[in-house]
């Protein structure tokens, strides 16, 4: 008998179908450029980083939206600082996976009350550039500095020996 292909079943929770988890990520490699996480006592939780690593492929950008936009809503951020970093983290690591080396560690910090940073940490320039890139036009991109110039209250870049790491900080009203 042939094997026949099928989706994933969907569970119906209380408002609609929801999707099947996100498989389990490989084991995450030794980063010694990121700060230790420890518990700090005297910091609160609001403030303490949070940090993920994502493998180095398109859907990552997707699921750096959704972790973003999860951690930002736990945090009771408004909607419009949400949208804005969803917005800055999507071509921060879209940018890591056409223009990078992996590892892509995503790294969202409260570091004032009213001001959420995100951080894509990445391995560096690639050797050669993402399959995205090299399918289009040199018109069809090229936007995404500029998005982020419009998005953030502050942005920039700082080189390190193990990557690059590209961050973002944005005001919240």
């Amino acid at each position: 008998m042939d094997a026949i292909a099928t989706a994933p079943q969907l569970r119906t929770g209380p408002t609609g179908p929801v999707p099947a988890p996100i498989p389990a990520l490989p084991a995450a490699p030794r980063m010694p450029h990121l700060p230790r996480m420890r518990r700090a006592r005297g910091i609160r939780t609001a403030q303490r980083p949070s940090i993920w690593i994502l493998p180095h492929r398109p859907q990552s950008a997707g699921a750096a939206r959704r972790i973003v936009e999860a951690a930002l809503r736990c945090r009771g951020t408004d909607r419009d600082t949400v949208d804005r970093a969803l917005l800055v983290v999507s071509e921060l690591v879209t940018n890591a996976i056409e223009h990078a080396q992996p590892p892509i560690v995503l790294r969202v910090h409260h570091p004032a009350v009213a001001t959420v940073r995100i951080e894509v940490h990445d391995g560096g320039p690639a050797t050669r550039e993402g399959a995205w890139t090299t399918s289009c036009r040199p018109e069809e991109r090229g936007r995404g500095n500029d998005i982020v110039d419009l998005t953030a209250t502050r942005h920039g870049s700082h080189a390190h020996p193990f990557g690059t790491t590209y961050w973002a900080e944005l005001s919240a009203p």
